[in-house]
C-alpha cells in the first residue's frame, strides 16, 4: 500500500556549492556554512533560536535519484551493495536530508547555519533543535 503525504517547504538553503559534485557526503567532511532563508509565514517559528544552537535540519534532497533501492556506500564500487535504508545515500525513495547543525548568526528571517553540505536552493522541510538542546 502506498500512501502520499504532501508536506511544505518552509525555506530554502543559500549555499556557495552549486552542484552535488561540488558537495561532500557529510557536513564534518569540508562543508560549508550556508544560509537558511525561511519564508514569511514560518519566521515566528525562530523564537528561541539563538547563535551556538545546535539544530536538526531536514531537508528534501531534490536532485536524488528516487528510483535506487540498493547502493555502493558512499559510492564506493569496492564495498558490497547495501539496501538504502541500510545507508546514509541521498538517492531514495524519499530523499530526505538530516543535517545537524550549528547556528552561526540570525537575522529577520534567515539563519547562518553549518557546517551543511547542501547545495544552493535546497529545500528545506523542517528545523528542530537537537536532541541535546532540547
Amino acid at each position: 500500500m502506498t500512501t502520499t503525504i504532501v508536506g511544505r517547504v518552509i525555506g530554502w538553503l543559500r549555499s556557495d556549492l552549486h552542484s552535488t559534485a561540488d558537495a561532500p557526503k557529510q557536513g564534518d567532511e569540508g562543508a560549508p556554512d550556508a544560509w537558511l532563508d525561511l519564508a514569511p509565514d514560518y519566521v515566528e517559528g525562530l523564537a528561541g533560536v539563538r547563535p551556538g544552537d545546535s539544530l536538526v535540519i531536514l531537508t528534501w534532497l531534490h536532485e536524488a535519484r528516487r528510483d535506487v533501492l540498493k547502493v555502493h556506500p558512499r559510492g564506493d564500487a569496492d564495498q558490497p551493495m547495501k539496501g538504502v535504508f541500510a545507508t546514509r545515500s541521498p538517492h531514495r525513495p524519499n530523499p530526505i536530508g538530516i543535517h545537524e547543525v550549528l547556528v552561526r548568526a540570525l537575522e529577520h528571517d534567515r539563519i547562518r547555519v553549518g557546517p551543511i553540505e547542501t547545495i544552493d536552493g535546497t529545500p528545506v522541510l523542517d528545523i528542530k533543535i537537537s536532541l541535546g538542546g532540547a
